[in-house]
C-alpha cells in the first residue's frame, strides 16, 4: 500500500529536464558542491547556516585541482579557464574561511 501512494506521488512530481553532460556541468557541480561545504551556499535563514566543513571542503578542492593537472592540455581555452579560476578562488575562500574558523575558536578559548 505504501508503495502505491510512493510511487504516485513520484508520478505526480514534476520532472527537471537534466542539463547536457558537460565537462563545464562537472567544474560547476563541484564548485557549487564546494561553496556548500565552506558554507558560502545554503538554503534557508541566515539562523540556518551550517559550519564549514574544512575536510570535506580541501578535498574537493584537491580533486579539482587533480582534475586540472590531469586535463591539462586537452581543455579548451573556455574550459580552462573555468576550471583555473575555480580552483584558484575556492583556495583563497577556502584560506578566508579557516581564518576566519581559528579567529572564532580562538575567542571560545
Amino acid at each position: 500500500m505504501s508503495d502505491e501512494i510512493t510511487n504516485d506521488a513520484r508520478e505526480e512530481a514534476p520532472r527537471i529536464p537534466l542539463p547536457q553532460p558537460s565537462f563545464s556541468f562537472i567544474v560547476l557541480s563541484l564548485r557549487a558542491q564546494c561553496e556548500m561545504q565552506l558554507g558560502l551556499m545554503h538554503f534557508g535563514g541566515d539562523d540556518e547556516k551550517p559550519e564549514p566543513n574544512l575536510d570535506l571542503a580541501r578535498h574537493t578542492i584537491d580533486l579539482m585541482g587533480i582534475l586540472l593537472e590531469k586535463t591539462k592540455g586537452n581543455l579548451n581555452l573556455e574550459e580552462q579557464r573555468m576550471l583555473e579560476n575555480s580552483v584558484t578562488e575556492l583556495r583563497f575562500r577556502f584560506v578566508q574561511i579557516a581564518d576566519e574558523v581559528a579567529k572564532a575558536a580562538a575567542q571560545k578559548a
